[in-house]
């Protein structure tokens, strides 16, 4: 498979670059349709079935499996939306800068759909029927929560043994095998508004309001429990010198253990029960949307065979905690073996400087074949004749 992969790895960055100098935010159908386009195209050239779950306001998801595949023991998610904008590859496209490659969503995670596929041409190149027990779960709106998708993944994560997730490997190849739960919240203020100057008295503030607010929700926070609140965004008011009638904020909240949620949703619930500002009001709104993924006996197991396959191809693995969120949350919470980080090596993901290690691209694809043959082996899939 190394051979083939070696081969093929000009087409690898043909095809990535293709991928990256096309727009797919979150909110650009448009875009990630585009992107799933091409990836049917090609999964079908390799007689893969693709069933596309249509979207209205975000792209299609796309469920893949091939067509002589019974029962498959593997989930593999990958996302084809990115955090940018519609016109940020018109201001920075695909270039290549000695050992790396930059674009927007090159690591995250454009280049991992590029793994993912040319590990599956690479098993079916070596005659290996490990093609024939992954289900590939492709969403499009995992950088905003995954609020369309994650029913799909959870549906096609039924029966299954392990779940390989694509987010890219840490700086230092790390993969991840834990991740903190997360959830969204929304406070609304109500005051009433007045002139600051004239009759400031009549005046309600919603801003100073919602300043007690904010400092009441990060004294939430218990770094020695994993649990930070951010008040994170902002806004209210409609001029300097008018009393606020309206204010909000976003927060986002990280936890490490389910059991926490309970606790801090009621607390959430306490904290907006009252005002401080009289003759003001406060709404809140939001959930947790990500379960923490919690390293369990079922992971180091997976750990281990993976270890393994690495070790048969000169890949060291190590593996990392994570605060930042994934779909690997919902197949952990389900009881399922899993491993996140399975992309290539990168850094800087969400920001102009992202990057791909490009000597990492072939590496990383042959570690997925090899672990989609070890993973096949023990779940008692034949080799091909």
């Amino acid at each position: 498979m190394l051979n083939f992969l070696e081969c093929h790895q000009e087409e690898m960055m043909q095809l990535l670059e293709r991928l990256v100098n096309i727009d797919s935010g979150s909110y650009d159908k448009q875009g990630v349709d585009q992107i799933g386009n091409i990836l049917t195209e090609l999964y079908s050239a390799l007689e893969f079935n693709v069933e596309v779950s249509h979207q209205e306001e975000f792209g299609n998801h796309l469920v893949i499996k091939h067509k002589d595949a019974s029962e498959p023991k593997i989930i593999i998610l990958a996302h084809m939306d990115t955090v940018f904008p519609k016109g940020t590859v018109a201001e920075r496209p695909f270039r290549i800068q000695g050992d790396r490659a930059y674009g927007p969503g090159v690591i995250d995670m454009k280049a991992s759909l590029v793994t993912l596929l040319y590990a599956i041409k690479a098993l079916k190149n070596a005659q290996h029927h490990g093609y024939r027990n992954v289900q590939i779960v492709l969403n499009t709106d995992e950088e905003i929560g995954s609020m369309t998708s994650r029913p799909i993944i959870e549906k096609m994560a039924a029966g299954k043994k392990y779940a390989l997730v694509m987010e890219p490997a840490r700086k230092n190849g790390a993969l991840v095998s834990a991740r903190r739960g997360k959830g969204n919240y929304t406070i609304h203020v109500h005051g009433k508004a007045a002139h600051s100057g004239i009759e400031p008295e009549k005046g309600r503030s919603a801003i100073e309001e919602l300043a007690h607010k904010v400092i009441q929700l990060h004294e939430l926070s218990d770094p020695e429990l994993g649990i930070n609140v951010n008040v994170g965004m902002i806004e209210g008011g409609s001029s300097v010198n008018t009393i606020s009638e309206h204010a909000s904020a976003q927060i986002d909240i990280r936890i490490s253990e389910m059991g926490q949620v309970e606790t801090l949703e009621e607390k959430l619930e306490e904290i907006c029960s009252s005002t401080d500002v009289l003759g003001t009001s406060v709404s809140l709104e939001g959930e947790f949307n990500r379960p923490p993924m919690q390293k369990t006996k079922k992971t180091e197991f997976l750990l281990k065979i993976i270890k393994e396959a690495g070790a048969s191809i000169g890949v060291k693995i190590k593996d990392t905690a994570t605060g930042g969120g994934s779909d690997a949350s919902f197949t952990a919470a389900l009881g399922i073996a899993t491993i996140d980080g399975l992309g290539p090596v990168g850094g800087d993901a969400h920001s102009e400087s992202e990057y791909l290690e490009i000597q990492s691209f072939v590496p990383r694809t042959l570690l997925l074949a090899t672990i989609i043959e070890r993973l096949t082996e023990k779940t008692g899939v034949q080799h091909a004749n």
